[in-house]
């Protein structure tokens, strides 16, 4: 799907053209100062994950934690959303720690970021009320969705959901099964609840602010690299940001072309011209991708060599 989204972005773009501006148009200075601001914000993350993890387990390494996001993001590159799962398996494996509390604990991590995604989207609402205006009037379609929650189909779905379990109840609560994914449940929940006994919530807070205050700043400053994106400003900034967030949470590997869609549609509405808007979401995200591979394949062959004792 995100090759089919790519190919109709980018096939009326002339190839030379878009090499011309990666050329001769680029500093790559600040593509370079932009990955610097994802690796601190990857470091972020681990320590944030390290003070959840720590209320229901012993706290992880500081090494062990930061390859296991790093190979978790490159997993995300595989299957949509598999890194949740892959960080959590390899941090368990190599702390032997439990994995279905750390999963809860990664749950809890998106809740925040889908909180702090929210609130940013309500800055960008704001500072930038046509950006979003334009967007829900013109570029996104939710009739179809609304029709199918609206349908007899949906309906019927759900009756017949509720009546099975009515009359399975029994069963279900008697099966090895039900005790088996309550003990599941319980372990989960512990790892989903875990920032109520945090030791330090101001910090922890601090980091989840830090987070995505680097995220903003790791787009931002690659404005700085190309001349028709300099003076935007940082209020364009951050409608790239946040529309563009909102194409890295689609299913699709790493955010490939609906990441492309939001910032090319973006950047169009700040009166940049379609060639120019298109080099910079295939570079920006390109380069992004790239340091999470290079960084996600040295992860995945280090750990086992850091841990070889285990």
């Amino acid at each position: 799907m995100g090759i089919i989204i790519l190919w109709w972005l980018y096939k009326d773009q002339n190839p030379y053209e878009l090499l011309e501006i990666m050329k001769n148009d680029v500093g790559y200075g600040w593509i370079v100062l932009s990955l610097i601001m994802g690796l601190l914000s990857h470091i972020s993350r681990t320590i944030r994950w390290q003070m959840l993890i720590e209320p229901v387990e012993k706290r992880p390494g500081a090494v062990n934690t930061f390859l296991a996001v790093m190979i978790g993001y490159l997993a995300n590159l595989a299957i949509p959303r598999m890194g949740e799962i892959s960080r959590c398996g390899v941090l368990s494996k190599y702390e032997k720690l439990s994995f279905t509390r750390l999963v809860g604990t990664v749950v809890t991590e998106r809740v925040l970021d889908l909180i702090m995604l929210l609130l940013a989207l309500g800055l960008m609402i704001v500072l930038q009320y046509n950006v979003f205006a334009d967007f829900v009037n013109n570029k996104m379609d939710l009739s179809g969705l609304a029709k199918f929650f609206s349908s007899w189909w949906f309906a019927l779905i759900i009756l017949f959901a509720g009546g099975a379990i009515l009359v399975f109840r029994q069963n279900i609560l008697n099966s090895q099964m039900y005790f088996r994914l309550k003990d599941l449940w319980l372990k989960f929940k512990e790892g989903l609840f875990s920032y109520r006994n945090v030791r330090n919530k101001p910090l922890f807070f601090l980091h989840t602010l830090l987070i995505f205050v680097l995220y903003f700043l790791m787009i931002y400053v690659c404005f700085f690299g190309f001349p028709f994106t300099r003076e935007l400003g940082p209020g364009a900034g951050l409608a790239v940001f946040v529309l563009g967030s909102f194409g890295m949470v689609a299913p699709v590997q790493g955010g490939i072309g609906p990441y492309h869609f939001m910032v090319i549609s973006t950047l169009l509405f700040f009166g940049v011209q379609a060639p120019q808007a298109a080099a910079f979401a295939l570079l920006v995200h390109g380069s992004l991708n790239g340091m999470i591979m290079i960084t996600g394949l040295l992860s995945l062959v280090a750990i086992p060599l850091i841990n070889k004792k285990e």
